[in-house]
């Protein structure tokens, strides 16, 4: 088999919904890195929240949906917001009294207004993940807290690769859309107007834009790329990759795009398509 490079999401595929890595899916990283097969996150967690997750040794990451490439420790492309951008939308956010927080590569930054909504909003999150009550409450206390919180005008920055920030109803994230044209408007922590979320990012900007400069990078070929998903966000990694497989626990829609369907995150999902695909021999 040629040498792979392989791109895997994180929550929901690499890592479950409470951030825990399977180890069976951290097993099977390093005997593909082992055999010669390059393995990469490609998420939308910034730089920061993916050193507060525990996760296996990998070649590098694609981080913020696209905004920042890494391998091996070199930066190849990091395309945030402008300041001016930030502020615009903080400001917009802050009219609204929308809960927010800015991704930067430094931290998570956050309003008086995450603070107070954010915990029940995460909440909510992880229970439609399947989490009971108890682990969602803790698992949003620690989301939360992990924040850095700053008065408004400390959240002017020039270093943020995208916002998030919760939707009040469905109709915030349709006039972000309007307020916000030059941006990249998108949703996550639910199915359309169930969404939890809205976030703002630089127009272009995926992660299959990010996949080709990687590629570019490393003088790699598409034809020997495979890409792990689990949700409709990945979607843009399928079009991109040679052969591409959705996590047993994913949505219908990226089921329907994928080349195959493993088992879920919990139940050895990684490690199985692993060793389907021929990445790992697996065990005997």
């Amino acid at each position: 088999m040629n040498k792979k490079i392989v791109f895997l999401d994180v929550d929901g595929t690499l890592i479950n919904y409470h951030a825990e890595l399977p180890e069976s899916a951290a097993r099977a990283v390093e005997e593909a890195r082992a055999n010669g097969h390059r393995v990469y996150i490609c998420t939308g967690c910034s730089k920061a929240e993916i050193e507060q997750r525990h996760l296996c040794e990998l070649d590098g990451m694609i981080g913020g949906n696209g905004a920042y490439v890494e391998d091996h420790g070199h930066v190849v492309m990091h395309q945030g917001l402008s300041k001016e951008e930030t502020k615009h939308i903080v400001d917009w956010c802050c009219e609204r009294h929308l809960g927010f927080y800015l991704e930067a590569n430094s931290g998570m930054y956050c309003n008086d207004d995450m603070l107070v909504q954010g915990p029940a909003v995460m909440t909510r999150y992880a229970l439609g993940k399947g989490a009971d009550l108890t682990d969602a409450q803790k698992g949003a206390d620690s989301f939360v807290n992990s924040f850095i919180h700053l008065p408004q005008e400390q959240l002017y920055r020039d270093d943020i690769n995208k916002v998030s920030f919760i939707l009040s109803s469905y109709q915030d994230h349709l006039d972000s859309k309007k307020e916000f044209p030059e941006l990249e408007a998108n949703t996550w922590g639910g199915k359309g107007e169930e969404a939890l979320f809205g976030d703002l990012g630089p127009k272009g900007i995926t992660k299959k834009h990010a996949i080709d400069v990687l590629l570019k990078y490393l003088h790699a070929d598409q034809k020997d790329t495979i890409s792990f998903g689990d949700a409709k966000i990945d979607l843009s990694m399928f079009e991109l990759c040679a052969y591409n497989v959705a996590m047993g626990n994913g949505g219908d829609e990226i089921k329907a795009a994928a080349d195959y369907v493993t088992d879920d995150v919990d139940n050895d999902g990684l490690y199985k398509a692993f060793v389907h695909i021929g990445l790992i021999e697996g065990d005997k």
